[in-house]
């Protein structure tokens, strides 16, 4: 079994969360951890279609953002890391100063510790250059960045379409392969 924790902070795109934690539903090796940020909790009613309730309750464990004596605030809680979908540029510029006000910031900053995967799905554009400069921070950190930005060679019908590929990939960091995740092929000549 997995253990993946799911943060949702609060930047736009709390759909592309949302949309995770249904795509985690259908995979039966996989327990998910999920923590929102009251900001989150705020773009769902603003962006959405779900309450934040019907969003916890696609989760296998739901945590209240300020229990920070929860499990997922541990390193001795075993987890094969976190993915923060969406990252506001707030939580990464947590992340990369080691501030951890709230159990987002404190889950990813034990992921960080114990050297357990970490990627952040950012939202912010343009990007300015104290996000770029932590971005890269993250990154030399160890975060894995998957932006959420459009790809033409799935040729997608749809946005659905285009969030699920963004979550694919994110999710093939893990290990986790969706089954209808299109993958580039290459061009076969001749």
């Amino acid at each position: 079994m997995k253990k993946l924790i799911i943060g949702m902070s609060g930047a736009d795109g709390v759909c592309l969360g949302v949309r995770l934690l249904e795509l985690l539903k259908q995979i039966e090796d996989v327990e998910t951890h999920l923590v929102m940020t009251p900001s989150a909790e705020k773009n769902l009613l603003i962006e959405g279609d779900k309450t934040p309730d019907e969003v916890r309750a696609l989760a296998d464990f739901v945590y209240e953002s300020d229990d920070m004596a929860a499990t997922i605030a541990s390193g001795s809680f075993v987890t094969e890391g976190m993915l923060i979908v969406p990252c506001s540029m707030k939580s990464l510029a947590a992340l990369t100063s080691g501030y951890t006000d709230n159990l987002l910031q404190r889950a990813a900053d034990v992921c960080m510790k114990e050297n357990r995967k970490i990627v952040l799905v950012p939202r912010e554009m343009p990007l300015g250059r104290v996000h770029l400069r932590n971005l890269l921070a993250a990154n030399e950190l160890g975060c894995t960045i998957v932006p959420p930005v459009l790809t033409f060679y799935n040729k997608p019908q749809s946005i659905q379409d285009h969030i699920d590929h963004i979550l694919g990939k994110a999710l093939m960091q893990f290990g986790i392969n969706l089954p209808n995740f299109k993958a580039w092929k290459g061009v076969q000549n001749g």
